[in-house]
């Protein structure tokens, strides 16, 4: 019973210790980092970095990070500019004024 529980934990302290980086670039990338990586490709129009970050996460939860970024930045924009942010978000779509 005891090697059992030695082997068992020597497994978990394996895991603990295990270096971050050992498994080459397979680090887990939360969606925010995806979707920022995903825009700022698009706005550069690589779309091999475009490829990249869209495997990161879920299109799901790309979505909704890129969802979130647009967001956040009309607010920005608006602060920035002092307008409202359906003002600054037609702006940028090039839409008339409403």
């Amino acid at each position: 019973m005891f090697g059992w529980v030695r082997q068992s934990w020597g497994r978990v302290l394996d895991v603990w210790h295990r270096d971050p980086n050992a498994d080459g670039d397979r680090r887990t990338h939360n969606l925010f980092e995806a979707a920022a990586a995903y825009v700022s490709a698009c706005a550069e129009d690589d779309q091999e970095r475009i490829d990249e970050a869209a495997g990161w996460v879920s299109p799901e939860a790309l979505s909704f990070g890129v969802n979130e970024l647009a967001c956040r930045a009309v607010i920005a924009l608006a602060r920035e500019r002092d307008e409202s942010p359906g003002t600054v978000a037609r702006d940028l779509l090039g839409l008339p004024a409403a």
